[in-house]
């Protein structure tokens, strides 16, 4: 973990944007992959193993959709660089297969047209994504991924990402998540038939599927849902916390990102509507707590996640944390840290059980993930990859924002699952 030997590396092939755009046009017109054109779809390197795109008999390589200029630029950089420190200690610890593995990453600025004309420049040199940050840009890549056979791992948690078998939501769904958030409300802040809770949520994916849960839930409670739909670029919740107030809310909840969940919570502490606030998990990070409505928030927020907090004693998790604070000493360690790491090593666990099995081809590599039932990396919940349509967990965490912790978080509850969710996924 300390030093790096680094294998001899096959030159990254560049190509012109002119190229890019042509072999997109050739994949579309021939639905089909770039195996062909790779020399090796379904040939042997020299080891006997079955290679194809983005696998030479030097190197394994991933590629990352992410967002380093858009609304979650934070998150975007987190996630790159530990996934970047995961590839340096697999490749100081002799690579997969016995080839090193690399990372391209892409910014797409959370535009879904960027995010298109990007995953068509690499899509013909990865063998699969461990990040793709965005619920409209995974939707907007679905049929691509999916005539690929590409490997991807969202950083997006909506329901409608489910039930394709290169895609894989990690952890729960957003309406796991807001079940799991009125249960939370119901057990410990008094609420009872006939209360009346908000929920705020952003348009498009996102909102709709931590709505559905929250409809769901609250139904199941004797709860009235009383919801606010926001748009992405709505920092000032001022109208929305007058509107809940108005409706006599006896909690709130929101799904939409920390400048939304910063601006709720502070807007109504200040308007005297002090009542408990649950956030789905990017509705935070740490950087909050150094606004003006950090009091707030330690008193109001709690974050339900399939992840927990950066400060957890879990062994795996305090490794990682001191490994990143070494490597990037001037980055903070939040929730996007863990869940890129996190996604890093069960792609590199599905990588390594597919050389097993004789093949590196995306197809293989695919294969390889859905047969795991129990995938444990120790930076959480174990995840069954067996079912496609199905949440690969259903267990969450409840945290809650401390300034003086690393990550400006910490554990409330351990993992578990809520009651009923079961029952909403085997009625859905």
């Amino acid at each position: 973990m300390n030093t790096t030997h680094h294998r001899p590396r096959d030159r990254r092939r560049t190509a012109p944007v002119a190229l890019a755009g042509a072999l997109a046009l050739l994949l579309a017109a021939t639905g089909c992959s770039s195996k062909a054109d790779d020399g090796n779809g379904g040939g042997d390197a020299a080891d006997g193993v079955r290679t194809g795109p983005g696998v030479s008999a030097e190197t394994i390589r991933l590629g990352a959709l992410t967002d380093l200029t858009g609304p979650y630029a934070t998150l975007g950089k987190s996630i790159v660089q530990a996934q970047q420190m995961w590839a340096e200690e697999t490749n100081a610890d002799g690579g997969i297969c016995d080839r090193e593995v690399e990372i391209v990453v892409k910014d797409h600025g959370y535009d879904v047209q960027k995010a298109v004309t990007a995953y068509a420049d690499i899509a013909p040199d990865v063998v699969a994504l461990p990040q793709v940050i965005g619920s409209p840009v995974v939707a907007a890549l679905l049929d691509d991924i999916e005539r690929d056979k590409m490997l991807t791992f969202p950083q997006a948690w909506a329901a409608s990402l489910l039930g394709k078998d290169a895609v894989q939501v990690l952890g729960t769904t957003y309406d796991v998540d807001m079940i799991a958030a009125v249960d939370f409300l119901t057990r410990t802040e008094g609420l009872k038939k006939g209360d009346t809770i908000g929920h705020v949520y952003f348009e498009g994916d996102y909102g709709a599927n931590a709505l559905e849960g929250s409809t769901w839930a609250a139904e199941q409670a004797g709860l009235k849902v009383v919801g606010q739909k926001i748009q992405a670029t709505d920092t000032d919740l001022s109208a929305q916390v007058s509107a809940l107030r108005k409706e006599g809310v006896k909690a709130v909840l929101i799904s939409a990102g920390p400048a939304q969940t910063a601006s709720l919570v502070g807007v109504a502490a200040s308007r005297g509507l002090r009542v408990p606030v649950v956030s789905s998990a990017p509705g935070y990070a740490p950087q909050l707590m150094e606004t003006p409505a950090a009091p707030a928030l330690a008193a109001m927020l709690h974050i339900v996640s399939a992840a927990p907090a950066v400060s957890s004693e879990l062994p795996g998790v305090r490794r990682m944390v001191a490994s990143y604070k070494k490597k990037y000493p001037d980055s903070p360690v939040d929730s996007g840290v863990l869940s890129g790491y996190n996604a890093a090593q069960l792609m590199g666990a599905d990588l390594k059980a597919a050389c097993a099995a004789g093949g590196l081809s995306r197809e293989d590599v695919v294969t390889a993930h859905r047969s795991q039932k129990n995938a444990d990396t120790g930076l959480g919940t174990a995840q069954n990859f067996s079912e496609a349509d199905r949440p690969a967990s259903v267990e969450t965490y409840v945290l809650k924002p401390d300034a003086k912790a690393v990550g400006s978080v910490v554990n409330a509850e351990e993992a578990h699952t809520a009651p009923g969710v079961e029952t909403y996924l085997s009625s859905r």
